[in-house]
């Protein structure tokens, strides 16, 4: 098999068609590599003494069937992933297809998230974004630090689903499965 690019153990080799040469480790070459890769799209939301918050996160999975566990990773400047951290009870909003313009609010620092957005409270008080194409609720068991991210553990005890296609996340843009 022939690798247009490709970097391996502090290397990098280059074949016909590549990128081209890059530094010991490139960090846009890095970014391009991981685009490849798809992801759904979660808006983590949580109440805190100041209100209501949430961010967008695209690395997200279910780590465990039995106990029912959740990760995610959340950048560590986040003010809302501090906020959230601080209270430990999380929502977890799986957005639907449609759902594009919510995930781009949650993305956006400095600004009022909550603002014009509809929303419910879940069993333990966490924000649902109304749409969304699943709901979870949990706990927050276990933060690791990893570089410029946390590593959240969270431990479920709400789950719900709703019909529809989930948002997906590719290459640097949202994405519509179909």
């Amino acid at each position: 098999m022939s690798f247009g690019s490709s970097f391996v153990a502090g290397t990098f080799e280059e074949s016909a068609g590549s990128l081209g040469a890059v530094s010991p480790f490139d960090n846009a070459h890095y970014r391009e590599v991981f685009g490849h890769y798809v992801t759904g799209i979660v808006v983590i939301t949580g109440v805190s003494s100041d209100g209501p918050r949430g961010f967008t996160c695209q690395t997200f999975g279910s780590l465990s069937v039995d106990s029912a566990l959740v990760f995610f990773a959340a950048s560590t400047a986040s003010v809302s992933w501090q906020r959230i951290r601080e209270v430990g009870v999380l929502g977890v909003n799986i957005l639907k297809d449609d759902q594009e313009p919510l995930a781009r609010v949650f993305a956006a620092t400095g600004t009022d998230k909550f603002a014009n957005v509809s929303w419910f409270r879940a069993p333990n008080g966490s924000p649902f974004l109304e749409g969304s194409l699943a709901y979870l609720e949990g706990t927050i068991r276990e933060v690791t630090n990893h570089g410029d991210h946390d590593i959240a553990v969270a431990e479920l005890d709400f789950a719900s689903t709703e019909p529809g296609n989930p948002l997906a996340y590719y290459r640097g843009g949202y994405r519509v499965l179909a």
